[in-house]
């Protein structure tokens, strides 16, 4: 942690220092070098795009298989957190906050600009006109759909995994923990954050230099602005980066979320505008044709290469190698933001959500918007919109002047490219302050101010010296490694979930005997009968109280110290036995309630039921493993389930790979 004289900060050296150095060295040689940094930089970027594309084939691959292998395997059930965690957000607050982070201004920039662009390219100009827009909706889709979200899900997984269920630093070098272990605190671990700062800064500037663009653009095209001078982008940067400031200080709660509903809102209403006063029928008609289409195609785009067909290659590396590259060198920031909102999820709902429905949103969005650009130019324009395929920033607007009440939708596209950039910009500070301060609880806010002051100066100076493209390429360039690093994130994800599910499916041991058939007549009574609150806590206050204080006594005989605890809200007493290197031992029992459905309450085969709600005592863990109801427990029978417990705990405490489990310092000592 940095310190200064009178400046509190929660910077931790080790990753800001030489992330700084490398950031601006990059910036100031793309500022004043533009032309040889960007020539030399293309050089690398070129060279990896045509002789390792494989590598971001095979990666991205692997992305997909392995997470839709995740969402129906028995990994599914594992949750985000601890085993009784519930989500923090609601699952439209969750899904508008990914979404927004996610795709953000990319979606305004290339919803009309990639369709055009594929199907203008003159690499495919010997098909029929029907046959490119089949494609360019083909290929929009298979840039911008699972595959893409694939790259996001594994970094954001892995992290909400290591962070939220090995209660380890929301930090990429926790990922690494199955297999570096406690060196993921040294150097190695400093390393990894260093790469994810330098990336997430690198993607979060270009991505917001080339909005800047886009906005100066439309006020330009709508007559605001004269034109698209300088000065003027300097006034939008500074109010944009002001507005992400205060949102970003204000917190994800309040700010990020807000703002990412919102943007839902807006183009939810800008979406239904083109669909309904556009082309309906022939929209509806291509998007349905076009998902039949890409689920035909997936594995075959998946796996292509274009090595078989010279005339598509440059095509190829220019768009599918440069997504995937682009993608995940974006992976840390959006995996990082992702990762924060979704805590207590499983597995299984954060694979399916985040795979399905930000990619078949995408997949509307740019149907509507590619699809009716396609149509206009062929059917109204006569080939305008095609002329400016290369100019993407006026591409948006000029296609809205084919549309009613072009000047005002076009107002509403600038607020949302707007809202995308404030909330894309303040997730970029939290993120990087997060990587910065190795994942700290609380931070001053001079810091997340600090970040969006260097995202805003480095993003204008390298606007006036033409600059971004060479940060751009790389972005692009750091994405090879990142890949790799992302691999081994699978390998460390898989170990770490076998460990897990062997852990809390570990079975007792054949000794261990539930209740017998003594006292059946007893048994049946209470099997039939619904106990309210106050006879279950009188079970707690005397069958349960007598079990433990029995077993405590037994155990102070043998040398184990233990205690029995006594608590409320819910009523409940436990017996814990203490340790210093591991995690107590815990069993307890609790008040617990369930609703009886209505039905029943008119069964009359059943007992009188008076109220809906019904108590039962229910057994809980040290270690969050899910209880059960233990009601038809006798004393010995509950002094017998304590210690069928109480063996399988000794059993695993003494296996090294649990460590992370049941440590009781593992996770200080890594922070």
């Amino acid at each position: 942690m940095i310190k200064f004289s009178r400046v509190r900060t929660t910077l931790s050296g080790a990753v800001v220092i030489p992330s700084l150095i490398f950031i601006l060295g990059i910036c100031l040689l793309s500022a004043i070098f533009p032309q040889f940094t960007e020539s030399l930089l293309n050089i690398i970027k070129d060279f990896i795009f045509v002789n390792l594309n494989y590598v971001y084939v095979w990666s991205v691959t692997i992305f997909v298989l392995f997470l839709i292998y995740l969402m129906f395997s028995r990994y599914g059930n594992i949750r985000l957190g601890k085993n009784n965690s519930r989500p923090d957000y609601s699952f439209f607050s969750w899904i508008s906050m990914l979404f927004a982070a996610g795709m953000g201004i990319g979606l305004m920039y290339f919803s009309v600009a990639e369709p055009m662009q594929h199907y203008s390219n003159e690499v495919f100009s010997d098909n029929t006109a029907t046959q490119r827009a089949k494609d360019a909706q083909l290929y929009t889709f298979f840039h911008w759909g699972i595959h893409a979200w694939a790259i996001y899900g594994v970094v954001g997984l892995s992290l909400a995994y290591f962070a939220y269920r090995y209660r380890l630093p929301l930090s990429l070098r926790s990922c690494f923990y199955p297999l570096l272990k406690d060196k993921i605190k040294g150097p190695w671990g400093n390393t990894i954050d260093v790469f994810a700062l330098c990336s997430t800064f690198f993607g979060i500037t270009t991505t917001l230099g080339f909005g800047v663009v886009q906005v100066n653009s439309g006020l330009e095209t709508l007559g605001v602005l004269p034109d698209s001078n300088f000065i003027y982008q300097v006034v939008i940067v500074v109010v944009l980066v002001s507005l992400s400031i205060i949102s970003a200080v204000s917190g994800v709660d309040k700010g990020v979320k807000l703002l990412s509903g919102i943007n839902i809102v807006g183009v939810v209403v800008l979406l239904l505008f083109v669909l309904v006063l556009g082309p309906t029928v022939y929209l509806i008609g291509s998007f349905t044709e076009g998902i039949g289409i890409y689920i035909n195609e997936f594995f075959s785009l998946t796996f292509n290469t274009h090595v078989y067909d010279s005339n598509t290659q440059s095509w190829f590396y220019d768009w599918t190698i440069l997504y995937w590259a682009w993608w995940i060198s974006w992976s840390p920031y959006v995996g990082l933001f992702i990762a924060k909102i979704s805590k207590g999820r499983t597995i299984r709902e954060f694979v399916a959500a985040v795979l399905i429905i930000p990619t078949l949103f995408n997949f509307i969005w740019m149907s509507v918007f590619g699809n009716s650009a396609i149509w206009f130019d062929l059917n109204v324009a006569n080939g305008a919109l095609s002329q400016l395929a290369t100019s993407p920033d006026a591409l948006m607007f000029r296609f809205l002047e084919y549309l009613p009440l072009t000047e005002i939708v076009s107002f509403l596209v600038i607020a949302i490219i707007i809202v995308f950039f404030v909330t894309s910009a303040d997730s970029g500070m939290f993120v990087m302050n997060s990587i910065a301060t190795k994942n700290a609880r609380i931070s001053p806010k001079w810091q997340t101010i600090g970040w969006g002051i260097l995202l805003a100066t480095l993003a204008l100076m390298l606007l006036n010296a033409g600059g971004l493209n060479a940060l751009q390429s790389m972005t692009l360039i750091t994405a090879l490694p990142f890949s790799v690093i992302m691999l081994l994130f699978i390998v460390s994800l898989v170990k770490a979930l076998s460990i897990d599910r062997d852990y809390y499916e570990r079975a007792f041991s054949e000794t261990t005997v539930p209740w017998s058939g003594d006292s059946w007549k007893e048994r049946l009574k209470q099997i039939i009968s619904f106990n309210d609150k106050e006879s279950i806590d009188k079970f707690i206050d005397t069958i349960v109280k007598d079990a433990f204080s029995e077993l405590q006594k037994e155990l102070a005989e043998n040398n184990i110290e233990a205690m029995v605890n006594f608590k409320e809200n819910p009523h409940r007493v436990e017996i814990e036995v203490p340790y210093d290197i591991v995690n107590n031992f815990v069993y307890g029992i609790k008040n617990e309630s369930r609703i009886i459905a209505n039905y029943l309450l008119d069964e009359g085969n059943l007992p009188d039921i008076e109220e809906r709600h019904v108590f039962f005592p229910e057994s809980y863990f040290g270690d969050d493993r899910e209880g059960y109801d233990v009601q038809l427990f006798t004393k010995k029978e509950l002094i017998s389930d304590v210690l069928k417990h109480y063996e399988r705990f000794l059993e695993m405490v003494s296996e090294e790979r649990n460590r992370m489990f049941i440590s009781r310092d593992a996770h200080q000592r890594l922070r």
